[in-house]
């Protein structure tokens, strides 16, 4: 737990070092990010589930005209295979995003902590979600890797690669 709190300090200070003054949240900088995703279960947990499907929300704050920082929550619902149960992951944690420009590709990653939910043993972990993507005024595409990466003794590591897309919700 002391290794995610210190990586979420990080995450969130590091768009302060690319500001060149105090950032003020604005009507301009900030907006909510609201998204799906379909993935493929990869890793352990291939053999007992067949597909992932996911909802996202975010709160962003673009601190340059190129980096935006945030939090995001959400819901992973992973399908079972026959015979084997539903269960899903439910992240809670921080992101950042580097935009080279105002439209065009962007990579980032959410970095936090998993809840599990359902009969497979609900203890969570450490979670991490790079992407690469497309972005445009109202809408992001990317592809993605989401891991949670927990203790060997208490179901093992939840992987999946994917697909998803946000539209950002401005204030207005």
């Amino acid at each position: 737990m002391k290794r995610i709190i210190i990586l979420l300090t990080v995450v969130l200070a590091s768009g302060r070092l690319f500001a060149q003054e105090a950032t003020e949240i604005t009507k301009k900088n900030s907006w909510l990010k609201v998204g799906i995703s379909a993935g493929v279960p990869v890793g352990e947990i291939a053999p007992v589930s067949g597909f992932m499907l996911g909802g996202e929300i975010k709160g962003q704050l673009m601190t340059t005209p190129h980096w935006g920082i945030g939090l995001t929550s959400g819901y992973n619902h992973f399908f079972p295979k026959d015979g084997f149960d539903h269960f899903g992951t439910v992240p809670l944690g921080a992101f950042a995003r580097y935009y080279p420009k105002s439209s065009g590709f962007f990579v980032g990653t959410d970095v936090g902590y998993s809840l599990v939910t359902g009969p497979v043993p609900n203890d969570g972990g450490f979670y991490v979600k790079p992407q690469l993507g497309y972005h445009n005024y109202d809408w992001n595409f990317f592809a993605f890797y989401n891991g949670v990466f927990r203790n060997g003794d208490n179901g093992g590591n939840i992987q999946a690669v994917g697909i998803g897309t946000t539209y950002n919700i401005r204030f207005k």
